[in-house]
């Protein structure tokens, strides 16, 4: 068995779960309310939790303590859940299309009759 089916195997009473993270059952269902813990529920409709669920759980404690509000903590979670985008997935951009961009940035600057940052370091590398 690996660990990471061990970690996830529903197994901790709330109670039990209470006492390792000193919060209190309230807020354990308030962020199972808010989808960033999934308890298991046994046929009596009894949440058990796994030790991936008191990680999280300790997690959102320690956000919190942070000042994190349940919006970033969310936003948190969100990412850590996100699959990975690995560079041969992503969609590379050309040398002419980053140049196309470059060069429509340059000139909307110059209709707003601004000067970005980029505009002096990059317009050596363009010809009008």
């Amino acid at each position: 068995m690996s660990r990471e089916i061990r970690r996830s195997m529903p197994l901790l009473p709330i109670s039990i779960v209470m006492q390792l993270t000193d919060l209190t059952a309230r807020q354990i269902r308030y962020y199972e309310e808010h989808e960033l813990i999934e308890p298991a529920r046994t046929e009596g409709n009894r949440r058990m939790f796994s030790l991936n669920d008191v990680d999280a759980l300790l997690e959102i404690k320690d956000l919190l303590d942070q000042g994190i509000n349940m919006a970033g903590i969310k936003k948190v979670f969100a990412l850590k859940n996100e699959p990975v985008v690995t560079n041969q997935h992503k969609k590379d951009i050309t040398d002419a299309d980053l140049r196309r961009i470059l060069r429509e940035e340059m000139q909307q600057a110059q209709t707003m009759q601004r000067t970005s940052l980029r505009q002096g370091d990059l317009s050596r590398f363009f010809r009008r």
